[in-house]
């Protein structure tokens, strides 16, 4: 049995513009640019994509996804998208403020 191939991609910033920040948790702004012609591709070349947040309520987050999906003609990806608020095993992590791990001298440089 193969294992699956899971790309897990992070909704604020990578997904959703998230321009003005947290703001109480609103979801206030467009997708991200080429986001969804992303997600199609990884999908096409047989990558489950998973969203992942931070966020306690997923429903708001899964009907923003879901809304831009089929108003901008991605119909097809419907459902397909899991949402959740866990950090899912994967074999990438997208996620704008993510630090690649080498050894723990290069990551305190970054502080």
């Amino acid at each position: 049995m193969s294992e699956e191939k899971v790309i897990a991609v992070d909704f604020d910033g990578p997904c959703h513009e998230y321009s003005k920040g947290w703001c109480d948790g609103v979801i206030y702004d467009y997708p991200t640019e080429g986001v969804f012609d992303a997600l199609q591709k990884l999908n096409s070349k047989g990558f489950k994509v998973v969203i992942f947040t931070a966020r306690d309520n997923l429903e708001p987050v899964k009907k923003w996804i879901d809304d831009h999906l089929t108003v901008l003609g991605y119909n097809h990806l419907v459902g397909q998208i899991d949402v959740t608020n866990k950090k899912p095993r994967a074999i990438m992590y997208i996620d704008d403020r993510g630090l690649r791990f080498t050894n723990w001298k290069d990551i305190l440089k970054y502080f």
